[in-house]
């Protein structure tokens, strides 16, 4: 690959608008809901899936369910979607609002 382009890619990684968010695993045997602020949400739900997979998620009371259950009785999903204009822009405090009203909606529901 020539400079030129691997300088094209990587601005247009740079520029780059990922969906930003509110991610869920809902644990449809429990009933209960975790959640989390997420930059980009395609990748944070794959980084959170690979780790529960190889039983070496953070959280640890989510991955005794994920053990017990399986994937299959997780729902996975994007319950907020954070509009905004500058990719650069830290919107870190906006989105943990947005995490803070979503924990606030519903008791069984635990930050991830």
């Amino acid at each position: 690959m020539d400079m030129k382009r691997k300088k094209q890619l990587l601005e247009e990684y740079k520029n780059r608008k990922p969906e930003m968010g509110i991610i869920s695993f809902f644990c449809i045997s429990t009933g209960e809901k975790f959640l989390c602020i997420s930059k980009d949400t395609k990748a944070d739900i794959n980084s959170n899936r690979f780790k529960l997979s190889i039983n070496r998620h953070a959280n640890n009371h989510m991955q005794e369910l994920w053990n017990q259950f399986g994937e299959i009785n997780f729902e996975i999903s994007v319950i907020l979607v954070l509009k905004y204009e500058d990719p650069n822009a830290d919107y870190t405090e906006k989105l943990e609002e947005m995490l803070k009203q979503c924990l606030d909606l519903n008791n069984c529901t635990r930050r991830m």
